[in-house]
């Protein structure tokens, strides 16, 4: 059970705490939270916030820890809800959770926000309305017009240039004004947030074997090449087109401090390939910094204990040394 914190512990938490949204209450969120919080190497990294129903967290979070505090958002009635089921009652909650984040950012009672995995169905369940995600909603409520995901697991950082869409809208959604937007913000965001001076970014083609000279797509040629001049004329260190089936290999990532893909199977079958229990997802573009697992709410083992934390620790941490980074 997690307790309040004391007044003189709020005041100073106000300028580096972090909340924790606990995601889909039906799902492994909660568990993957609790065992994050658990574990010796995230303790005393900041002051925690955890958001979300208090009944759902007791469950998990057994603890009294001296840096967490606990906001009961009381949104739905616990008993009711359906462990492992993808259900409209899940949804409100975990978008109740979402809510009372952004009123904590925006109140400057946390400084970051990690987010456990919630449901994109069960939220349009309830709302009745599409819901695309965390990272649309959260550039929503702070009028943000262009973010882009991160996704990092230690030296490798890669982001994609179109988010959730069918496969069969992609190469419209490819354009040059959008492709060199996302080179901007992604120099911009390992500048500001990694300290690198001078980044290096890799790009890959959309077709296979990155259009082969136009044998098999004209993308690279009409698009990604002439938006990779224009970068480099504007002193953005960028290579490419790449084929996408060997950028991911040892000897070609890491000469590259990220790599941009064109779409999201594109570029995560290959991240999470190689490190899916580690990687973190970053929100760039927001005025505040945002991470969560790179995993979903994987109802199928949810109460049954099996979950694992790592990337949940893994986003904590990489949100506390940015936080920590971050001049208030």
């Amino acid at each position: 059970m997690l307790t309040s914190k004391s007044n003189k512990t709020k005041k100073k938490a106000l300028c580096k705490s972090i909340g924790i949204t606990i995601g889909d209450p039906c799902g492994i969120g909660p568990e993957v939270v609790a065992k994050a919080l658990a574990h010796p190497s995230i303790r005393g990294l900041a002051d925690f916030i955890v958001i979300g129903d208090a009944a759902v967290c007791q469950k998990h979070i057994k603890a009294n820890y001296k840096n967490c505090s606990f906001i009961d958002c009381n949104s739905v009635p616990v008993e009711k809800l359906k462990i492992g089921k993808e259900t409209a009652l899940g949804g409100k909650a975990a978008l109740t959770y979402l809510e009372k984040g952004v009123k904590l950012l925006k109140e400057k009672k946390i400084a970051s926000l990690v987010t456990a995995p919630l449901s994109k169905e069960a939220i349009s369940l309830h709302t009745h309305q599409p819901f695309k995600g965390h990272t649309e909603f959260l550039a929503h409520s702070f009028g943000v017009k262009q973010v882009e995901m991160m996704f990092i697991a230690g030296d490798l950082k890669m982001i994609i240039a179109t988010r959730h869409i069918p496969l069969k809208e992609v190469p419209a959604a490819i354009t040059k004004k959008d492709l060199y937007n996302t080179i901007q913000l992604t120099n911009a965001g390992l500048q500001s947030h990694f300290k690198i001076p001078h980044p290096k970014i890799g790009i890959c083609g959309l077709n296979p074997h990155a259009g082969e000279g136009g044998k098999m797509g004209k993308e690279e040629i009409e698009i990604i090449i002439p938006v990779i001049k224009k970068a480099l004329k504007n002193h953005i260190h960028v290579e490419g087109p790449f084929a996408a089936d060997t950028i991911f290999t040892s000897n070609v990532y890491p000469k590259y401090d990220v790599i941009i893909a064109m779409y999201h199977d594109q570029g995560l079958v290959g991240v999470k390939t190689m490190c899916f229990n580690k990687l973190v997802n970053i929100t760039l573009g927001l005025p505040f910094i945002r991470t969560s697992t790179a995993h979903g709410t994987a109802f199928n083992i949810a109460g049954k204990g099996t979950a694992d934390p790592s990337s949940m620790c893994q986003a904590i941490k990489v949100a506390a040394a940015l936080t920590q980074a971050t001049p208030a």
